[in-house]
């Protein structure tokens, strides 16, 4: 068992290497069940009224693409399909390339019109200035959308003066926006708020959650895996979510073998202090 306890670490690189590689050639499913977090931002969506109004905050750039597009990309789905109007932002300046991307990659599927049924509005600095800004007028701290549009003259903006005429929100997260619009938005305006965000920063939201000031969570590739099982779009989401689960899966047996290694061989006897 000695042996065992100094393998090569290479070894072990390589070994997850053939983990992440064969999962990602060989064709299986995981389940993957949603939990109640995820749940209540669909249950929220499913239950909006074809033409309420759905404010998605793209609060991410590309280096958290893999964890929070896939969730834009399925929220997204769900409101065209239920023929929600969608209203597109970002506090990122680098977000506005992938949310334009997802905006009009996923109403093109659904035959929905810019203007009509979806408008972006673009990147604004300020923060939360910004969003005490939109709850007084909309317009006002947008006005024109991210194509140079007048925001007064957009039919997918009638009845939005304010965040006050929001449905509901969503913000997609990498940062501390969350509690941004949670702060100077949600408090003062009193609007109804999901949020998104990376694995990382997932705890932190948590308290949030419990506190009821959003009223769902999706955290990493595993809350965007969970969403797009529930609009029946099983996506880049799902998929990744097969060579994550191996991979982890490799890792707990790698941990549990080093273990029993190191209390069988009695390595641990010889590290023992000795008793005074």
């Amino acid at each position: 068992m000695e042996r065992f306890l100094n393998i090569d670490r290479r070894i072990i690189f390589a070994a997850v290497a053939l983990a992440v590689i064969g999962s990602l050639l060989v064709d299986f499913s995981l389940p993957v069940p949603a939990t109640p977090p995820v749940q209540k931002i669909f249950d929220k969506i499913e239950s909006l009224p074809p033409g309420a109004h759905f404010l998605l905050s793209f609060d991410y750039d590309p280096s958290s693409k893999e964890e929070l597009q896939p969730m834009a990309l399925a929220l997204l789905h769900h409101c065209f399909r239920r023929g929600v109007k969608v209203i597109g932002m970002t506090h990122n300046p680098g977000g506005t390339g992938l949310a334009e991307q997802a905006l009009n990659s996923t109403a093109s599927i659904y035959q929905r019109k810019y203007k009509e049924d979806y408008v972006f509005l673009g990147y604004k600095p300020g923060g939360a200035s910004l969003v005490i800004n939109m709850g007084e007028d909309i317009h006002t701290a947008f006005l024109k959308d991210f194509y140079g549009n007048d925001t007064t003259t957009l039919p997918a903006l009638q009845g939005v003066e304010s965040l006050r005429d929001i449905d509901y929100l969503v913000d997609l997260a990498a940062g501390v926006t969350i509690e941004t619009w949670i702060a100077f938005g949600k408090e003062k305006y009193q609007f109804e708020m999901g949020a998104g965000c990376t694995a990382v920063i997932g705890p932190e939201m948590y308290p949030f959650l419990d506190s009821r000031q959003i009223n769902g969570l999706m955290a990493g590739l595993k809350g965007a895996a969970e969403y797009e099982v529930l609009v029946e779009r099983k996506a880049q989401a799902f998929e990744g979510m097969r060579p994550q689960s191996v991979t982890h899966c490799l890792v707990i047996l790698f941990v549990l073998f080093g273990n029993v290694a190191f209390f069988v061989s009695g390595s641990f006897r010889t590290q023992r202090r000795p008793r005074r």
